[in-house]
Parts: C-alpha cells; structure tokens; sequence
C-alpha cells in the first residue's frame, strides 16, 4: 500500500502507525510535513514550506484562518511536487486541525482521507473560561466561532474522522459523529509497565528509587492548562505533612496550550515568587524537558503521580503513567474521568484545590493495601482498554482497511 502521513511537526499522533506500516516491505510510507529534524526508519519524508507573511486587509478574526490556508496550499504543494514524480497514494491520514488536509483531495482525487479532529472549541462550559485567573488566548466568543472554520470545513474535505477519545468526539458537532470514529493512539504497555528496580538520577546526582517519597508531576510546559499554579501551590501542605517527599517536575517553561506569561517571566518563576519561600527547594526538582527512557524510570519510582487539566486534550502521559501502574491523582475534568475511577484507579481531586492535591498525595503515601490496589487497577485499564500492539494498533489497522478498500468504518473502536 501507499500510505501517505500527513503532520506539521513528524510524526505527531502517527509515530506507532507510521513504524508498523513501515515495517513491511510491500508498502511504501511517506511523510509529508515541515522542516524539522525528526525521521522514521523506512519513510520518506517530504518537507513542504510555509511563506511568512502578513495578511493584508484581513479581519483580525480572520487571521489565524488566514493563517491555516497558507498551510494548507503549502501542503498541497508539496503533495503536488510528490504526484509529479508518479506517486499516487492508496490513502492519506493527516491532522486536520491546521489546514494540511483542505486541500489535498484536489491533488490526489481518488485517495480516501482520514483526518484527525482533536478538538472543537467552544465560547464557554469547556476550556474557555474555565479558569477565571487567567484571561483565555480566544476570550471572544467570535472569534472562537472562526477558530473552529478550518474543523468544519477539513471535515468536508475528507473521508472519515477520528478522534482519541468519546469526550473529544462529543465536542463536534452532532452531524459529524457519524463519520467520526473514536479510537485512541494507543499506549506501549509493554515499555510503559512497572519496573521495582528503576532509578532516576537528579540533577544534583542523587539517585532515587522506588522506597523513596517521589511525587511526580508531567508535562509538556509548565502552564496553567496542565494544572501546574494549583499543584505548586499544594506543595507547602505536601512538604509540611511529608518532608522525606522529593518533588520532581517534568516540563519546560513554554508555552503548549493558551496564554503565555508576561514577557521576561515564566509560570515557573511566577509560582515560585508566590509560594517559593513556603518551601523546602532542596526537595523540589525542575528537571525540564527529559529523554523518553528518564521519563519512563522516574514514573516507575513514582509514589503519587499529579495530572491536572482543564477541560482539553488528554495528555498521552496520563494513559502511560496507568501503565505503569502509578497512583494517579487526577482533576475531577471530564477528559480525566472518562478513564478515571475515583477510588478504583486512581484518585480525584478538585482542578482548583490544593488542600484536595495535598489531600490526595497523603494518601498515596501513607496508605499501603489501598495504593497496591489502585496500582494494579490503573494498570488494568490501560492494558485492556489502551494497549498499543494487542488492541489499538489491529483497531487502526482495520479502520485503514476500511477506508482502503471503500467500507464504512465503525464509530466506535473503543
């Protein structure tokens, strides 16, 4: 098969597929995306350009979409020079949340496409607004109406959808569901698993393992859309009631999702400023952006693993920590609890509390036979309902199939 992957940033959600479809030798796999310095083994990458340009005379609700075109006849373009050289694909998966897939039926007309549809925002009840301390990047109900044009209108562009999650699907619009499949990415269980004799070493050079307090908190950016203001403000209580605890954040000081901070600041130091001199910074360890293998060992020494957010995309790191068999302290956000079951699984806590954070860490410290049960539970859930190799990836495969040879996909892969 000809398989054509379609991502700004190689390989975004399609790093397992992609490897798979490499893998065998009668199928051709291409990447189409922008420059960066990611490669697969056994895929052809082809770079496409963005121009850099200003808009003229355009409405500033308008510009963002304005923006999505150009990427999207920059993708278009580059998928044009790659039909110039004879390649026809027998299907195109892309994300359809930039522009990449508005245009691509017209260069490859007889392709079916499956586009990504991550999420659908909305002017209020979801991520906009939830938080009232800080003001949100789309703060009129306009403009995020017009945020949402490129959604709709690749949706019309492509064959099927999919989303990873039941929640996520509920974003769109009710006509949409039906051409829309819920299946997730899916997690390696088989790497992403407990391992009793992990260390992670910090930054100073101590090793921690296992029998130490290691409270962990993941992601991407240090931001408040993860969370990341109301754990840091439960670290006073949590290093109060513990202090063997070593705290340890994973996470750079970007921006991922919604406003950034002040120029010349970060939510890091703007948390530290608030409630630094409340604690013990000998215990409290920023240690960034780390390679995949250090994140895997430091989950696998983990005690009580924190994962707040708001209404939004859920992080892959959240179904892996699972895997691992942590104990998940979880927001009480409708992404969370999807796969969280307060008690069973994991424990749930208020996104705004920190007495609640606090709370929760308590637990996951001092009380043996119920953590032992959440640990195995947690990774119960994400074995069966998330495994990469057993279940997730033959889902994908025959959705592809499907859509390959012209059969109505199932909506849910769940």
């Amino acid at each position: 098969m000809n398989l054509l992957f379609v991502h700004q940033n190689l390989p975004g959600q399609y790093l397992h597929l992609a490897q798979h479809y490499a893998r065998d030798p009668a199928n051709r796999v291409h990447f189409l995306t922008q420059a960066n310095n990611n490669q697969l083994a056994g895929v052809e990458k082809v770079v496409y350009s963005v121009e850099s340009r200003v808009p003229s005379m355009c409405h500033p609700f308008s510009m963002e979409f304005d923006r999505m075109i150009t990427v999207g006849t920059a993708a278009a373009e580059g998928a044009s020079q790659l039909a110039a050289t004879g390649y026809r694909p027998d299907l195109i998966v892309g994300h359809a949340g930039w522009g990449e897939l508005l245009y691509l039926q017209d260069v490859f007309p007889n392709a079916p496409i499956l586009g990504n549809f991550e999420f659908y925002y909305h002017p209020n009840g979801y991520d906009v607004g939830f938080d009232p301390e800080f003001e949100s990047i789309f703060n009129s109900p306009a403009r995020l109406r017009t945020r949402n044009a490129t959604t709709l209108l690749s949706f019309e562009s492509v064959t099927w959808g999919h989303t990873a999650t039941f929640w996520q699907q509920s974003l769109h619009p009710t006509h949409m569901h039906a051409r829309l499949s819920v299946l997730h990415e899916g997690a390696d269980t088989d790497i992403a698993r407990p391992n009793p004799s992990a260390q992670f070493t910090l930054p100073n050079g101590r090793a921690l393992n296992g029998a130490d307090q290691v409270v962990t908190y993941v992601a991407r950016n240090l931001e408040p859309y993860r969370g990341f203001h109301t754990f840091m403000r439960a670290l006073p209580l949590i290093q109060k009631r513990h202090p063997r605890a070593e705290i340890v954040l994973v996470g750079g000081d970007g921006v991922s999702y919604g406003a950034p901070h002040a120029p010349g600041s970060s939510f890091r130091q703007w948390l530290l400023d608030e409630v630094g001199d409340q604690l013990d910074l000998s215990r409290v360890h920023f240690v960034g952006q780390i390679a995949y293998d250090r994140y895997l060992n430091l989950l696998q020494i983990s005690a009580a693993h924190v994962y707040l957010t708001y209404p939004f995309v859920l992080s892959w790191s959240f179904i892996e920590a699972m895997a691992i068999g942590c104990v998940v302290i979880g927001s009480r956000t409708p992404p969370v609890m999807e796969v969280l079951e307060d008690g069973i699984n994991g424990l749930a806590v208020d996104f705004f509390s920190p007495n609640e954070v606090a709370e929760a860490v308590t637990t996951a410290l001092t009380k043996p036979r119920l953590t032992a049960k959440l640990r195995r539970a947690a990774r119960q859930t994400a074995v069966q309902r998330y495994d990469l190799k057993r279940r997730q990836l033959p889902a994908w495969v025959k959705l592809l199939g499907d859509l390959q040879h012209g059969r109505r996909p199932n909506t849910d892969h769940g």
